[in-house]
C-alpha cells in the first residue's frame, strides 16, 4: 500500500541528502535482509527505514548508490527455486517507486563500485548497529554490516562517514505527506480502540489475547497493514511491566486494562494507549487515572517550536512528583522517587519506526511529530496507568493527531 508516495517524494529526499552532508563521496547505502524464522522460513520483511525514506522500495538485498551526478540501485538476480518461491524482482518497478532509472545487476553492480570504492579514500553510509543489543535483549539486521565488510574487501584502507546525524534531522521533521499517513495510521487506530473497548464489550473478553484479536480485525479491516509493533494488552500487576507483550492473562473486573497498540499504514507508526476499567473502578484506580492524565494535560502544554525534550522532561518529572506525593506514593520528589513509579520517558519521536530517529538536542519545530505518554505503575497495588496520545509540533503550540479517541476510564 503506498497511497501517500510518489516517485517525487522519495527524489526529493535523496536530493536533500545529498545537499546536507555536502562531502564528495559516494553515498552507499543497504536495505535490509531477510531474517530466519525457523527451518527454511522467515519473519515477515521490514525494510530499513531509512532505505524505504530514500527509495520507496521494499524489497530485500537492495543497495542504492549516490555518486557525484549518478544514482542507481544493485539488485540481486533471483533465480531457480527462490524465484519460483518469491518470484522475481520487478525493475520496472523499482523505477517507478522510487524514481531511480539506472538498474543494475548485482554482478555487474558491484563490478561498477568496486571499482569506484578502490579509487576513494571515503564512503558514506550508516553505521552498523552491534550485532546483539544488550538493553534490549535482541540480535540486529546484518545488513549493514555485510555491505561495509563488502567495501572493505574491495579497499582495506577505506573510510566510513556516517550519515546518522543527517538522516536523524531529515527524518524528525515530517513532511505532509508522512503527516497524512501518520494520521491514517492514528485514526484507524483510534477508531479500532474506540469500538474494541466499549464499555459494553469490555466484560465480555475473559482474556488478553482476546482485545488483541479484535485489535487486529479492526486494524485490518480499516486498511492498515496491520500491527506497527508488537501490541501490549496487559491488565492488573500485569500492567506494571511496561512491555508485557504475552497478551495470555485472564481479564478480572476488578482490574485496569492498558490498551499500547498503534496501526501501521504506509509503513508509518502509530502509537495510542488507552486505560479502561473492566468493572467499576475503584477509588483509588481513579485517583491514579486522574493523577495521570493532569500530568498528560501538563506535558501538552508545554510543547511548542523552540522546546528542548531534555527541559521538558525534567518539569514533566518534577509535576509527576507532585501527582504521586498526592496520591501518598512518594515523600521526597527526587529522581530515583519518581522514577520508581514512572519509569519510563514521556515522549519519543513517532514516523517510520514506532521509536523514530530524531535529534533530542534540537529545539522542536514545525512538522516533529511526538508521542505523549506518562504513566503510574503501582505493582504492589496490582495498578498500572498510562494515556498516550500522538502530537504535530505546530507554529502556534501542538495538535493533537489522536483527539478523536476519548481518554477516560469508564
Amino acid at each position: 500500500m503506498n497511497n501517500h508516495f510518489t516517485s517525487e517524494f522519495f527524489a526529493a529526499n535523496r536530493a536533500r541528502l545529498r545537499e546536507l552532508f555536502t562531502g564528495t563521496a559516494p553515498i552507499v547505502l543497504t536495505a535490509n535482509g531477510l531474517l530466519q524464522r525457523g527451518a527454511d522460513s522467515t519473519y515477515p520483511f521490514q525494510q530499513d527505514a531509512t532505505f524505504w525514506y530514500l527509495t520507496g522500495c521494499d524489497e530485500p538485498d537492495l543497495v542504492l548508490v549516490l555518486d557525484r551526478d549518478k544514482e542507481y540501485l544493485i539488485v540481486p538476480v533471483r533465480e531457480g527455486a527462490r524465484a519460483t518461491f518469491d518470484g522475481a524482482i520487478d525493475e520496472t518497478q523499482l523505477t517507478q517507486v522510487s524514481g531511480i532509472a539506472t538498474i543494475v545487476h548485482e554482478a555487474d553492480g558491484w563490478k561498477q563500485l568496486g571499482a569506484r570504492i578502490k579509487k576513494v579514500k571515503h564512503i558514506a553510509t550508516l553505521p552498523a548497529s552491534p550485532k546483539y543489543i544488550e538493553q534490549y535483549g535482541m540480535y540486529t539486521n546484518p545488513a549493514r554490516r555485510a555491505l561495509i565488510q563488502k567495501m572493505k574487501a574491495e579497499n582495506a584502507s577505506l573510510e566510513l562517514l556516517d550519515l546518522s546525524q543527517h538522516v536523524a534531522r531529515m527524518r524528525m521533521v515530517k513532511q505532509p505527506e508522512e503527516i497524512a499517513a501518520l494520521q491514517q495510521a492514528i485514526d484507524a487506530t483510534a477508531d479500532t480502540l474506540k469500538e474494541v473497548l466499549k464499555p459494553s464489550k469490555r466484560s465480555k473478553y475473559a482474556y488478553e489475547y482476546e482485545v488483541e484479536a479484535e485489535l487486529t480485525r479492526g486494524f485490518r479491516s480499516r486498511g492498515a497493514r496491520g500491527h506497527a509493533f508488537e501490541p501490549i494488552v496487559a491488565a492488573g500487576k500485569r500492567a506494571c511491566v511496561l512491555h508485557n507483550v504475552t497478551n495470555n492473562g485472564a481479564l478480572a473486573a476488578d482490574e485496569l486494562l492498558i490498551c499500547d497498540v498503534g496501526a501501521e499504514y504506509d509503513h508509518y507508526a502509530a502509537d495510542i494507549t488507552r486505560t479502561v476499567a473492566l468493572g467499576t473502578p475503584s477509588r483509588r484506580q481513579e485517583a491514579v487515572f486522574d493523577a495521570v492524565l493532569g500530568v498528560q494535560e501538563y506535558a501538552t502544554s508545554l510543547l511548542k517550536p523552540g522546546v528542548l525534550l531534555k527541559d521538558y522532561e525534567i518539569a514533566v518529572e518534577q509535576y509527576m512528583g507532585e501527582k504521586l506525593r498526592e496520591l501518598g506514593l512518594i515523600k521526597t520528589i527526587d529522581h530515583e522517587s519518581v522514577r520508581r513509579y514512572y519509569p519510563h520517558a514521556t515522549s519519543h519521536f513517532l514516523g517510520l519506526n514506532v521509536h523514530d530517529v530524531g535529534d533530542y538536542d534540537r529545539a522542536m519545530e514545525p512538522g516533529v511529530v511526538l508521542t505523549i505518554e506518562p504513566g503510574i505503575y503501582i505493582p504492589e497495588e496490582a495498578i498500572g496507568v498510562r494515556i498516550e496520545d500522538d502530537a504535530v509540533i505546530v507554529e502556534d503550540g501542538v495538535r493533537i493527531l489522536s483527539e478523536r479517541l476519548p481518554r477516560s476510564l469508564g
